[in-house]
């Protein structure tokens, strides 16, 4: 594949306070050959304004209301036109310039699929202070019993997968992330790379663990996701990803 182009797709609803980083952080990466895709939720805080004062330089804008991030990030991919594809959100950034270059060197090798590696959270407000390092390094596909996968931020696939293999499931709240992983390495063991790189700086307080509620729900999709992919696990299985998340705050 030359110079393929990257897709980024980000996903916005009143997300004023963040999403400039964002896009700076996406304009200023040094691979040239990006398409950009920001979908919005009908926003009524400024969000719209701020990302039309970008002009040109955000290649497809849409804002209108939608069924949720997932179906957001479904309409997304289908205006992607990318040989690449990947998720930014609203409220991360990448952690250096050089993140689209890495990634798109790794896919030279056309036996590969897709990428995934590490990021970083960070504190909401002030988004030098590091609080928590998510490494893939050690993750294989028998994890996903455990509630563990590769940081959904720092995977990049080929579009021609989606057709293959599917879009987000909708009908998920907190996990289609981690069904769609389950589908893409574990059930159709496409080929993948791990990157030893930080992709993106996450600040803290995301949907999935904001609250006890957030995380019953996240972890009873993750229980769905496994049953409906063939995957045997318990909630015994998947609580236990806390003791070792202890030491991902140790950075």
């Amino acid at each position: 594949m030359l110079n393929p182009t990257v897709s980024i797709i980000s996903v916005s609803y009143n997300s004023i306070r963040t999403i400039s980083d964002t896009i700076k952080s996406v304009l200023a990466q040094t691979y040239p050959n990006i398409e950009y895709i920001i979908i919005d939720g009908s926003s009524t805080d400024g969000t719209i304004e701020l990302v039309n004062s970008f002009g040109n330089k955000i290649s497809k804008f849409t804002s209108e209301p939608d069924n949720g991030i997932y179906d957001a990030i479904n309409k997304g991919i289908r205006l992607a036109t990318g040989d690449i594809i990947g998720i930014l959100h609203s409220d991360d950034f990448f952690y250096n310039e050089f993140v689209i270059e890495k990634v798109v060197k790794s896919f030279s090798d056309n036996d590969i699929d897709a990428v995934f590696g590490d990021v970083q959270f960070v504190d909401s407000k002030k988004t030098s202070k590091i609080v928590r390092y998510y490494s893939s390094k050690h993750f294989n596909p028998r994890k996903f019993k455990y509630g563990f996968m590769p940081p959904h931020p720092s995977f990049y696939v080929r579009r021609e997968l989606y057709d293959k293999l599917g879009f987000y499931k909708t009908d998920y709240k907190i996990a289609a992330d981690f069904e769609l992983l389950i589908r893409f390495l574990y059930v159709n063991q496409i080929k993948c790379k791990y990157l030893e790189m930080i992709f993106v700086s996450m600040r803290t307080g995301g949907v999935s663990n904001r609250s006890i509620l957030s995380n019953y729900t996240l972890n009873k999709e993750i229980a769905r996701a496994c049953r409906e992919n063939g995957i045997r696990t318990n909630y015994f299985n998947i609580y236990s990803k806390y003791i070792t998340k202890i030491f991902e705050y140790l950075v």
